[in-house]
C-alpha cells in the first residue's frame, strides 16, 4: 500500500504499536480511537512511521501523560494540523503545554480528560485557549481572537492570588503581555425576592421584610397584620429612601410589588382609610 492516505484502526483492543521498518510518508490521517494505548512510547511509534501525519485521532484511549521532551516533539510529527486526545488519562497542565511543540498543529480536541473535570465548561475552555497560543479550533469551534485575549486575561486572573512557587510559566509571559490583572469582583445577578423596608404606622416605625414578588393585595394582607387592622380599612403608601417625589399610593391589588422597584431601606407608609 505505498500510497496509503488513510488507516482507521478503531476499537482493537491494541495495547501496542508494532514497529515498522519503513516510514509511510503519504499517510494523512489515522483512526486509532477506542483501543488501550497507554504509554507515550507507542505513539512516538507512530510519529516514526508516519512523518507525514496531518490528522491524528486518538481518543478513547488511555494515554495517561506525554513523555517526550518539548524539543523533540516537534520532530516527531512536524506536519501534524489536528489532534484528538478526548476522553483520554491526562491529568497534567504540563502535558497539553507540550502540544505547543507541534509546529503546525491547529485543532485540538481536549474533552473528557481527568485534568478538566472539576473546572465549569467555561473555565475548562479559557484555560486551555490560554495555554495554547497557536490553536484556532478547540473542540470543534473556531477561538477568535477576542475569545483568545478574554481566556488569557482570565488566565491571569484565576492564578493572581496564588503563590509564586505555584504559578506556572504562562502566567508570566501573559503578564509581559497584558500587565497584572486584578481578580474579577463577583457580582451576584440572581433576582431579588425580599426587601428591608421601614413600616410606618401612626406613631410607630419598625424594620420588616417583604417580598418584593408578591401582588400589593397579598402586601396590603401582610401590612394589615402587622397593624393589627383589616387590610380593606387601609391605605399604603411607598416611600422611594432616593427620590424626589413623595410618597406613591400603592392601590392596584393585582399590580407586583417589585414594579414599584424597592430596595432595601425605602419606607412604606400605612394610613387608616377616611371614614
Amino acid at each position: 500500500m505505498p500510497r496509503l492516505e488513510e488507516l482507521f484502526l478503531g476499537r482493537n483492543g491494541y495495547r501496542e504499536v508494532g514497529s515498522s521498518g519503513a516510514a509511510s510518508h503519504t499517510l494523512r490521517l489515522l483512526h486509532i480511537t477506542g483501543n488501550r494505548l497507554r504509554d507515550w512510547v507507542q505513539v512516538r511509534k507512530l510519529g516514526l512511521a508516519f512523518p507525514g501525519l496531518d490528522t491524528l485521532v486518538l481518543a478513547d484511549n488511555r494515554l495517561d501523560s506525554i513523555r517526550e521532551p518539548e524539543q523533540h516533539l516537534g520532530g516527531l510529527f512536524p506536519q501534524l494540523r489536528s489532534l484528538n486526545l478526548s476522553n483520554s488519562g491526562l491529568s497534567r497542565w504540563a502535558d497539553v503545554e507540550k502540544l505547543n511543540s507541534f509546529p503546525r498543529l491547529e485543532e485540538v480536541r481536549l474533552q473528557g480528560v481527568p485534568l478538566l473535570q472539576s473546572f465549569t465548561n467555561a473555565e475548562r475552555r479559557s484555560l486551555t485557549v490560554a495555554r495554547l497560543p497557536g490553536i484556532s479550533l478547540l473542540n470543534g469551534s473556531v477561538v477568535t481572537e477576542c475569545e483568545r485575549e478574554d481566556a488569557e486575561r482570565f488566565f491571569i486572573r484565576f492564578h493572581v492570588e496564588r503563590p509564586e512557587e505555584e504559578l506556572p510559566h504562562r502566567y508570566h509571559s501573559l503578564v509581559t503581555k497584558y500587565g497584572k490583572l486584578e481578580p474579577l469582583v463577583e457580582i451576584d445577578l440572581r433576582p431579588r425576592y425580599r426587601a428591608l423596608v421601614e413600616l410606618h404606622w401612626e406613631d410607630r416605625v419598625e424594620q420588616l421584610s417583604i417580598r418584593v414578588d408578591q401582588t400589593v393585595a397579598a402586601l396590603r394582607k401582610q401590612l394589615a397584620a402587622v397593624v393589627r387592622r383589616p387590610s380593606g380599612g387601609l391605605r399604603i403608601y411607598y416611600i422611594d429612601k432616593g427620590g424626589a417625589f413623595g410618597p406613591e399610593e400603592m392601590k392596584y391589588g393585582g399590580r407586583a410589588v417589585h414594579s414599584y422597584s424597592v430596595q432595601d431601606g425605602d419606607q412604606i407608609l400605612v394610613v387608616p382609610k377616611a371614614k
